[in-house]
């Protein structure tokens, strides 16, 4: 495999971010373009104006135990409905999907959607076990997640994070996914391809990992984390009108006791700079190989992913019924973005 393959294939070392978008002037944000909702072949484009999210909160959340975990969760729909488990990724938390999923619900899913690890009430049950954030730790949650809800399968669906774990659960535990939705497509990490430099522009839009990477980093994230994730979120949407209460509502979840270690940890690992667990060896193994995905799936793209919004990058990692979709104006947190959108990919993705 060529280095621009493996920087197609693993987002990790792609990123499509110019230097404009960097400077403070991406915290000039303009009203967001819609996404229309209809299933397309690799390649079609959406653009519209009227995917506007309602103004909804979350029922009381649930907690239960789950794996190393004491897991806290939303949940929407009837109990008995067909699952789908959404998940969000850094620097997000469920309300990423505080919109999609009444509409999920409304068409008679049971939608459950976690705090992943070092994520609001989600805490770890012991002192002792490793605040480990490696990719197939973080997958392994949402399966042992499932087993406690005695959920069979789901159709699992997420954004940052949350796609890269849907795509390992495709791979890892392919009999518990009905379907995913993945956005941005194939993110399994791959620390051996992420030795290899990028061009410097390309590199430039890694600036916090390589920050994460140092205890400068690490301390300056601990000490300012609300103002750094703000910052995150206005970088990578740079059009989408996010108000104050609207980020306040997530940031809350970055006050978690090991939210600090659970991110300086992933990013550290994803470079090789941290050890993961022994016991996740023989995951991390087939997962070095950038195994092809063969449950049904829709991935999206969108203005954060640049060149490779079109999805032909990754589409050959995709062997079962497989779209895409591309939506225009939208940035990285597509589901908050464009929750209609969001929510149709996972109905449709269903009928597959």
């Amino acid at each position: 495999m060529s280095d621009d393959n493996n920087q197609d294939i693993n987002p990790d070392r792609r990123r499509f971010l110019g230097a404009a978008a960097m400077t403070l002037a991406a915290s000039k944000l303009g009203m967001i373009g819609a996404v229309n909702a209809g299933f397309v072949k690799s390649g079609t484009m959406f653009d519209g104006a009227n995917d506007k999210p309602a103004i909804t909160s979350f029922a009381p959340l649930k907690q239960i135990d789950a794996g190393v975990l004491n897991i806290g969760y939303a949940e929407d729909g009837p109990p008995n409905g067909p699952a789908v488990i959404l998940l969000h990724g850094w620097p997000y938390d469920i309300h990423s999907f505080v919109d999609v999923a009444p509409l999920l619900a409304a068409k008679g899913y049971r939608v459950i959607i976690p705090y992943l690890r070092g994520y609001g009430t989600t805490r770890f049950l012991s002192s002792t076990t490793v605040r480990n954030a490696q990719q197939s730790a973080v997958a392994q949650d949402v399966i042992a997640l499932m087993d406690a809800l005695k959920i069979n399968e789901a159709i699992i669906g997420g954004f940052d994070w949350g796609a890269r774990t849907a795509d390992i659960m495709a791979v890892l535990w392919p009999d518990r996914c009905t379907a995913i939705v993945s956005v941005s497509g194939y993110l399994i990490s791959n620390q051996k391809a992420n030795h290899t430099p990028l061009p410097p522009k390309a590199e430039l839009g890694w600036w916090y990992q390589y920050y994460f990477a140092t205890e400068r980093g690490e301390r300056g994230y601990a000490e300012n984390r609300r103002d750094f994730n703000k910052l995150i979120w206005t970088i990578v949407s740079p059009k989408w009108n996010f108000d104050d209460a609207t980020y306040n509502r997530t940031a809350e979840s970055f006050d978690n006791p090991d939210h600090v270690a659970i991110v300086i940890h992933n990013y550290r690992w994803r470079l090789d700079l941290a050890k993961g667990e022994p016991r996740y060896d023989q995951f991390e193994a087939k997962l070095a190989t950038a195994p092809v995905i063969t449950v049904p799936t829709i991935t999206i793209g969108s203005d954060f992913d640049g060149a490779a919004a079109d999805g032909h990058p990754y589409a050959k990692t995709f062997s079962g019924k497989y779209g895409h979709r591309v939506f225009t104006g939208i940035g990285h947190n597509v589901p908050q973005e464009s929750p209609k959108a969001f929510a149709q990919a996972i109905i449709d993705v269903d009928g597959l």
